[in-house]
């Protein structure tokens, strides 16, 4: 039999063991568990239907602005024309630049984990899709990441804006905020998140789009939502 960790170990004794638990004694079980010394993120996870009566499988993509925001550190860069740089910088922005910028994505050698782009500037980013694409930094205007107002666009990322899709088995995940998160903000964030997926549900969708959703912290046990939620 393979050795378990004695955090594991202590770890399975708060499992439910697949018993659903409800909203508001949810958030005290995942903290117990969360038991590292770094502020883990308070994820949920759920499983959303797929079938449609027409028009092929459904795919969720969307952007939720988090009320209490999502706790999660980003190093947000702007591409944006030369005479936008300086309000860029003032706006909060972390990495900034112009034709410069896109020498650095075009070597490959950069940092930042968000990117912005002015929509002038969407031609000339086009081309290096290969570099930003498979790390999932290509602005998009659908996720708020393509904007002429940079103030905002900035603001809502850092914010607490965040990006949500699903795999093609529909399995979707997303961070609602962090051990730290006092039990309201977290419920609050939830509710606000489940709800703007729910949005999401097209006409031509028979039933719930959500099928379970399960709540966890980066390093502990998840456990199932139950009624109520």
């Amino acid at each position: 039999m393979k050795n378990r960790s004695k955090r594991y170990k202590e770890l399975t004794k708060l499992s439910t063991k697949g018993k659903k638990v409800e909203l508001k004694d949810i958030f005290d079980l995942v903290k117990k568990t969360s038991t590292t010394k770094f502020d883990e993120s308070i994820d949920v996870s759920m499983k959303i239907n797929l079938k449609q009566s027409k028009g092929g499988d459904f795919n969720l993509r969307t952007i939720v602005k988090l009320p209490n925001g999502s706790g999660k550190k980003i190093k947000l860069a702007v591409l944006c024309e030369q005479d936008k740089v300086e309000e860029a910088k003032n706006c909060g922005a972390d990495v900034f630049g112009s034709e410069d910028l896109i020498e650095k994505i075009a070597s490959g050698k950069f940092d930042f984990n968000k990117l912005i782009c002015t929509p002038g500037m969407m031609g000339k980013l086009g081309k290096h899709g290969k570099v930003l694409g498979p790390k999932g930094l290509m602005p998009n205007p659908k996720l708020g990441t393509v904007s002429s107002d940079i103030k905002k666009a900035v603001q809502d990322i850092k914010n607490g804006l965040v990006e949500v899709k699903n795999d093609k088995d529909g399995n979707v995940s997303s961070t609602i905020g962090r051990k730290s998160f006092s039990n309201e903000n977290l419920i609050n964030n939830y509710k606000f998140f489940i709800d703007s997926i729910k949005k999401e549900k097209p006409d031509t969708m028979k039933g719930e789009l959500i099928k379970n959703i399960y709540i966890t912290s980066s390093m502990g046990i998840s456990y199932k939502l139950g009624k109520g939620k």
